[in-house]
């Protein structure tokens, strides 16, 4: 990659960003090499790797590696052979393999597992417990060596404890004894150069015979060692002696165990360097909310809601940054679509619209993919694997090397196209500026035509009109345009792929109160060419803007045809499914309702056998003995009840295969309409409906009109024809053994009483009664309620109400039924 678009792209923050998330000096070290790769395997791998690092925080919580700031000096004096590490570096480095072992060996049992990649990785751990023992034994935990440490430590430190209290003992004698107290300047045992003296006044120098080790800083005191005790003091610095080169070969000792397995301290620590850089970057993709972009072996560039990860306060706090004015608001996702045929997008819009920010957050997302980073975008997000890419973005004037803005740009396209290797991405802003426009438009034109036939993906930002036109009627290049609020031209940071857009360069500096007589100036002062070419492209968006809501309304309509079919084919198929079952079902029945009525058959046969033969044996019986003969009418009574019996079968026969096809749908109930014949199941007799509602029907029976319900209907099959005679329909009326003023419903259960109320009603239409008295009682008054709410509900009741206190009160509903 280029180390120039690198730069501009600031993908060294990136970087900065993703090493705050190691927990090790060795992770950090190792993710600030990452860059870039150009193998497409080599980067879906990595990026697997980061995927499973993202798996494990979120199921696991992290990695608890324990790494000592200063580890690197650790690892530099390890290094040094014959150097020995000193006991807070051996218990640090002790902590720190042990944290990677246990994070290794805890692998295997983390949750949401299983891990290939990180498995792999904690393969080349190895085990140091046997060390880490041992410097846990040998070194307490304030960083000193024990006494245990080595048997002569032991020796020399009990030796040097019985010297010390010696010496104590000595030198507290002269604090105590009252001709030499009386010459010391303070009654206390100090320690001057690493022997334990008196202090004593400088005038009593000769007082108490002895070596001096200094005085004061006002020369008032001397710090002095009684003759007494310099044996004393020679042996104790001589064991002290002692004990620092013991200290130091024990220290050598647990250092060398390191040193010895130098091979496998190097694979440890390659394992946690992995490992971090591995969870480091997981953390950065779960910080950010980002994904593991599709790598495509083609040339198709989509990024789907893409934002720009340094515009994220998340990420700006790791780098310690202050966010930009828009702190308030996180980047605007926008989608960058480059699809072949098509090579080039030329992005257009207002100043302050996000034209640039676009173009960065393209070439940012493209190598944080390549270099294994998962990227804050769409997870149908689709990127090819570019081998170089370019960027030529900013002002690269430069007074050092006499480059104006112009040449500097056109310095960085001869750069691009001398190192172009494909595939390849290249980012041009303002392209064709800094120079007359008429020229610069056309040379920039020209620009993105000799990258397109070379074969680079190229990402252009302009607010040329002539551009603008290019890109709107060029085959292999399209537009796409940032919108803006049409009230107060703020922009909206949102991406719309044929639009031309406008560069609002007039009203977006009278909105940033540029005085409205320069701006009316401008109006007046721009060309009538360009005026007519904005016209244009206005136009054109506006056409574009209509296309696409027709575009959107047709692809709706399509989208619900699309799933009306799938929805009528699986109906179909369904039904289909059904009819089959029932079928299946309905043989079953009939052959299970075949052999039934054969074996009823067989039984009545057999009983006409046997009455046969019975009558046969009476009548040989009656002959033999010249009695009267049987009379025809036994006969006839045998086959008449025969005759009976089979007629039965039959007619039970047919009534339940009629049933079961009926039931299996194979047999439809015919519908009740207008006109259609039907019968009242609840009054036994046939009537021609007049008219229908939701829940009930007007039905006119021997000239009367009633309404009934729905549900108490049952069509015939026939229509009614005035030209037919109705002969077979009559209606007897009966009076009735009760009076149908009052029903007593006291003891039934709601649902019995329900269905009484209902049969009552219908035979009450047929009489002149207009007033109903239900008894139900009091008791818990549910079944009052029941009562009244059903009767509220029933079309043929015009009034609900509770009985007078003499006549019932509330155990009493009265209802008034409807002319």
């Amino acid at each position: 990659m280029h180390a120039s678009a690198l730069n501009l792209l600031e993908f060294d923050k990136i970087v900065e960003a993703v090493a705050s998330y190691a927990l090790t000096p060795l992770g950090a070290a190792n993710l600030h090499k990452l860059h870039p790769l150009t193998d497409e395997g080599s980067i879906r791998r990595e990026l697997a790797i980061t995927t499973e690092g993202v798996r494990f925080l979120e199921e696991n919580g992290g990695f608890e590696l324990q790494s000592p700031r200063d580890l690197d000096q650790i690892l530099h004096e390890i290094a040094i052979e014959s150097h020995a590490l000193s006991p807070t570096h051996l218990l640090q480095l002790s902590t720190f393999v042990e944290s990677i072992e246990r994070a290794c060996k805890g692998l295997a049992e983390s949750k949401g597992g299983p891990y290939p990649a990180l498995s792999t990785i904690a393969k080349g751990c190895a085990n140091w417990e046997r060390e880490c023992t041992e410097i846990h034994e040998k070194l307490d935990i304030n960083g000193q060596v024990a006494d245990n440490a080595s048997p002569e430590l032991r020796t020399i430190r009990s030796r040097l404890g019985r010297q010390r209290n010696r010496l104590r003992g000595n030198l507290e004698s002269y604090l105590r004894g009252r001709d030499t107290a009386k010459y010391l300047q303070e009654n206390i045992v100090t320690e001057r150069n690493g022997r334990f003296v008196l202090v004593v006044r400088s005038e009593h120098r000769a007082a108490i015979p002895g070596i001096v080790h200094g005085s004061s800083s006002s020369g008032a005191s001397l710090f002095l060692e009684p003759l007494s005790t310099v044996d004393l003091n020679n042996e104790i610095v001589r064991l002290e002696e002692k004990e620092q080169d013991e200290i130091r070969r024990v220290l050598l000792l647990l250092s060398s165990m390191f040193r010895r397995r130098a091979s496998d301290l190097r694979r440890t620590l390659l394992t946690a360097t992995e490992v971090d850089s591995v969870q480091a970057r997981a953390a950065f993709s779960r910080a950010t909310e980002s994904c593991e972009p599709r790598v495509v072996n083609n040339q198709d560039l989509e990024l789907k809601a893409a934002r720009h990860p340094l515009l994220m306060k998340s990420v700006l706090d790791r780098l310690g940054q202050s966010p930009p004015e828009r702190s308030s608001v996180e980047p605007v996702p926008l989608n960058l679509t480059i699809n072949p045929p098509t090579q080039a997008l030329i992005v257009t819009g207002p100043n302050t619209g996000g034209k640039t920010v676009a173009l960065k957050t393209a070439g940012l997302l493209v190598l944080m993919t390549q270099a294994g980073l998962h990227i804050p975008a769409g997870r149908e997000s689709r990127l090819p694997v570019f081998r170089t890419v370019f960027a030529d973005i900013g002002d690269e004037q430069s007074l050092a090397s006499n480059l104006s803005t112009f040449s500097g740009h056109i310095a960085n396209i001869v750069t691009m196209d001398r190192l172009l290797a494909l595939p390849a991405l290249i980012l041009l802003d303002e392209i064709g500026a800094g120079t007359d426009p008429v020229e610069g438009s056309a040379l920039g034109r020209a620009m993105i035509g000799h990258f397109r036939e070379r074969g680079a993906h190229v990402i252009a930002t302009t607010h040329d009109d002539s551009l603008k036109s290019y890109a709107a009627t060029t085959a292999g290049v399209t537009c796409a345009a940032f919108g803006f609020d049409p009230d107060t031209f703020a922009p909206t940071y949102r991406l719309a792929y044929g639009s031309t857009g406008r560069s609002l360069a007039l009203e977006i500096a009278g909105r940033l109160g540029l005085d409205s007589s320069v701006i009316e100036a401008a109006t007046k002062l721009r060309g009538n060419r360009e005026t007519q070419l904005a016209d244009h492209l206005d136009q054109l968006e506006q056409d574009r803007q209509q296309l696409n809501e027709l575009r959107d309304t047709l692809r709706r309509k399509e989208t619900e045809l699309a799933q009306r079919s799938t929805w009528l084919s699986k109906r179909e198929t369904k039904l289909q499914q059904l009819e089959q079952q029932n079928l299946e079902s309905l043989k079953e029945t009939l052959n299970t309702r075949v052999l039934s009525a054969r074996k009823e058959i067989d039984g009545v046969i057999s009983t006409l056998r046997n009455r046969a033969t019975s009558l046969e044996r009476r009548a040989t019986q009656r002959a033999a003995t010249q009695e009267k003969p049987l009379s025809t009418g036994e006969h006839g009574t045998l086959r008449a009840e025969t005759h009976a019996a089979l007629t039965k079968i039959a007619d039970s026969f047919r009534n339940t295969t009629a049933v079961a096809a009926t039931a299996q749908g194979l047999v439809s109930e015919p519908k009740i309409s207008i006109g259609a014949l039907v019968k009242v199941t609840t009054l036994g007799i046939e009537g021609t409906v007049v008219s229908m509602r939701k829940a009930d029907a007007e039905v006119e029976i021997d000239g009367k009109r009633l309404q009934i319900a729905l549900k108490s209907l049952r069509a015939t099959g026939q229509m009614y024809s005035s030209s037919e005679k109705r002969s077979n329909v009559e209606i007897h009326v009966k009076d009735q053994k009760h009076s149908l003023d009052e029903l007593n419903l006291i003891g039934y259960r709601v649902d019995d009483a329900l269905s009484r109320i209902e049969k009552h009603l219908d035979q009450v239409l047929m009489s002149e009664q207009r007033t109903v008295r239900f008894i139900h009682g009091h008791g818990t008054g549910q079944l009052r309620q029941a009562i009244g709410g059903y009767l509220q509900a029933h079309p043929l009741i015009k009034q609900v109400s509770l009985a007078p206190p003499e006549e019932g009160g509330s155990g009493v509903t009265i209802a008034e039924l409807r002319d």
